[in-house]
């Protein structure tokens, strides 16, 4: 499986947060590398800290209930497998990791500890061996949605985050949170469970860097692209019901619906519309195993990319969509707003009538929603991975400054 992550180059830690030892825990990346998954917008955020912080950095996994920290040499392979850069990744990390599992180097107490995808904060063992380790960890928030909207996510759900969020209130040295949305949910937790919240900044996530895209589109006619895991709060559902209910009237011209991303849970009445559903393969399309170059492809030649989320954290794919100069047509979400300000065109993601005839128009090649959109792209300036390490890196000089540290009650 190719994991790779094409970051902006960004500039090194400050000289105040680099006289601390830090250690990234890579256990998620490594878990679906092996798995042979893609990686999900989480995953990106965790390949792009990688990216930035391996040069001085040390990789912890933790397997089988132990924590397992890599030395130099063998965080350097491991971090070099899970950027794509080894030619056979899979057994690079298990090499490394067997390697580390039998003569573990450790974690040397008072480290930072990078935790960027959630992973492991949902077992209350978790905080125990930072407290026990007295280490300082840094967690990246990516959203409060199973607390806030529980009917999206798996059962059980609600509480496994909620332990997460214990874990980084009682145990984190600092918070980085990726929209000032996602800040409101968590004051307003923390609030109403009387718990303190630790230094944190906002930093909205850089766009991917994609590949250039192939010249030609990869299908004849309109399409358009959603981006992203099919699961229930992406709301696959409407686009779906909109476009079976066009072929069975007979539109025409009907543009194609291209969905890249992987299946999810939860998502059986989306996953029967694809499977069993008569026409719908004729005018959609759907690419679960995607590597960059074709998403790049996919996206550039697209007449929009279609984001009808009933809720999100940030909101990675209009991002990156409308950093390569593609419209997006999203869901009127406050989060969308603030990381896009007026440049989407915004709709009530459950006005059906609405997307059906904003998609047609953007469908048609003298569209003047379209142009404006177009126009109104050229002041965009999307959020850039300098800036937002740049932030980070300022949190860490006020942890190292003594701002923050391990909590031990």
């Amino acid at each position: 499986m190719r994991v790779r992550a094409d970051m902006t180059p960004v500039r090194p830690a400050s000289d105040a947060s680099a006289l601390a030892p830090l250690t990234i825990d890579v256990t998620r990346l490594a878990a679906r590398l092996l798995e042979g998954k893609h990686p999900t917008g989480v995953d990106r955020v965790s390949l792009a800290y990688l990216q930035h912080y391996r040069g001085r950095a040390r990789a912890l996994v933790r397997h089988w209930g132990r924590w397992v920290g890599l030395g130099p040499s063998g965080s350097r392979r491991l971090f070099s497998a899970l950027m794509g850069e080894a030619p056979r990744p899979e057994r690079t990390v298990r090499g490394a990791v067997a390697a580390g599992f039998l003569r573990s180097e450790g974690i040397a107490p008072g480290s930072l500890l990078f935790n960027t995808g959630h992973s492991g904060l949902d077992d209350p063992r978790y905080a125990q061996q930072v407290r026990r380790r007295g280490l300082r960890p840094i967690y990246f928030l990516h959203d409060l949605i199973p607390l806030t909207h529980p009917e999206y996510c798996r059962a059980g759900e609600a509480d496994r985050h909620r332990q997460r969020l214990r874990t980084m209130l009682q145990t984190g040295a600092g918070l980085v949170l990726n929209s000032q949305a996602t800040a409101r949910d968590l004051l307003e937790y923390a609030a109403s469970e009387e718990l303190r919240l630790p230094p944190h900044v906002v930093a909205p996530i850089g766009a991917l860097r994609l590949p250039a895209p192939a010249p030609r589109p990869l299908l004849d006619g309109p399409y358009f692209v959603m981006l992203g895991t099919i699961e229930p709060r992406k709301n696959h559902l409407l686009l779906l019901h909109l476009w079976r209910q066009m072929i069975r009237e007979g539109v025409d011209p009907l543009p194609t619906l291209v969905l890249v991303g992987q299946r999810g849970w939860e998502c059986e009445q989306v996953i029967d519309l694809l499977d069993r559903c008569p026409g719908l393969p004729a005018r959609v399309v759907e690419r679960g195993d995607c590597d960059d170059r074709e998403l790049s492809t996919w996206l550039h030649h697209a007449r929009a990319l279609l984001f009808p989320s009933f809720i999100e954290g940030y909101g990675m794919p209009l991002v990156e969509a409308l950093a390569h100069g593609v419209p997006v047509i999203a869901s009127d979400l406050p989060v969308f707003h603030e990381v896009a300000g007026d440049v989407p065109d915004y709709l009530d993601p459950l006005d059906g009538p609405a997307w059906r005839s904003r998609l047609l128009d953007y469908a048609r090649p003298d569209s003047a929603a379209r142009a404006a959109q177009l126009e109104r792209l050229r002041t965009f300036s999307p959020p850039r991975w300098e800036q937002h390490f740049a932030r980070v890196d300022g949190l860490l000089a006020r942890i190292g400054a003594g701002e923050g540290g391990p909590t031990t009650g």
